[in-house]
């Protein structure tokens, strides 16, 4: 009996995550990262201050504070924020420093495996915002040829 070393073991567990397949853990995964508010959180960590119209245009990690993010994603209700912060810790991709000052200082920044969605969200992001105006005509197009 040939015995299997971790890097296989490993590679073999990759090799079972198939999004295709319905019972691969990975379709959670892709639910929870293409929900808006995730979408949007990760992008605002990465946020530099200047739109990014081009989806090569990748800024900086940078840590930000509840209450910035707040403000910076119009529309997101505490609750929300607060389990999209949660959920987005829990599986790594962002981390929570919390800094001994009166009031408590609690900052969020991207982690490495944050980082490697970076370029991935801001993209996602952009494009919806070059395109939102065909988008739009391509709407009204269809709804105009069924009604």
């Amino acid at each position: 009996m040939a015995t299997t070393t971790a890097a296989q073991k490993k590679a073999e567990e990759k090799a079972r995550y198939d999004a295709f397949l319905a019972v691969c853990p990975s379709q959670k995964l892709l639910d929870r990262i293409s929900d808006k508010w995730v979408t949007l959180v990760l992008s605002a960590l990465s946020y530099d201050g200047q739109p990014e119209f081009d989806a090569d245009c990748v800024g900086g990690a940078r840590s930000m504070r509840y209450s910035e993010l707040s403000r910076l994603l119009a529309g997101i209700s505490p609750k929300m924020l607060t389990q999209t912060l949660r959920s987005l810790e829990r599986d790594g991709l962002i981390t929570r420093t919390v800094t001994a000052t009166v009031p408590v200082t609690v900052t969020y920044e991207l982690t490495d495996l944050g980082l490697s969605l970076q370029h991935l969200m801001r993209g996602l992001k952009a494009w919806a915002q070059i395109h939102m105006d065909d988008v739009f005509a391509n709407r009204e197009s269809y709804d105009d040829a069924n009604a």
